[in-house]
């Protein structure tokens, strides 16, 4: 199996559920960052939102964004407004989201309201690893190299 296709494969594994991650977007050059809860399909990640809210205004001005998790997962890319969840559209998508963000994917979205939204992040490039293997990745190219790597960061509780 190629090394892209290998790392996409392992990235559906850890990212194709409820997953944090930073992101961050930029403002007139000044970033800002706030945690989201993604969901990865394989191909791009997807996130729950608003439409009014600063990421979502800050997206539609510049779409180049990243992401970074506690454990050092890292992706940069281009990140677009897909509209609400009950378009045509996004209804393959908002299935695989109610399941992946089930516990609170009601709670705290209401579809009767018309900002809801949906984020999709395209990414073009990334880090990640697991079971003591490094991954980088370009999505562009389509090309992933591996390497030994130990996460050995202590991740400290606030």
């Amino acid at each position: 199996m190629p090394d892209f296709e290998k790392a996409i494969n392992i990235m559906k594994e850890i990212f194709s559920r409820d997953y944090q991650f930073a992101l961050s977007t930029a403002n007139n050059n000044i970033p800002s960052s706030r945690f989201v809860d993604t969901y990865f399909d394989g191909e791009s990640f997807y996130i729950v939102t608003y439409k009014l809210s600063q990421k979502v205004t800050e997206i539609a001005d510049n779409p180049n964004v990243s992401l970074c998790s506690r454990k050092m997962h890292a992706f940069s890319g281009q990140a677009y407004n897909i509209g609400h969840p009950l378009k045509d559209e996004n209804s393959e998508i908002r299935e695989v989201l109610i399941k992946a963000f089930e516990s609170w994917y009601f709670k705290h979205n209401n579809e009767a309201d018309d900002n809801v939204c949906y984020i999709k992040i395209n990414p073009t490039t990334g880090f990640f690893h697991k079971d003591g293997t490094g991954y980088k990745i370009n999505f562009i190219e389509q090309t992933a190299s591996t390497f030994p790597f130990a996460f050995d960061t202590v991740l400290m509780d606030e």
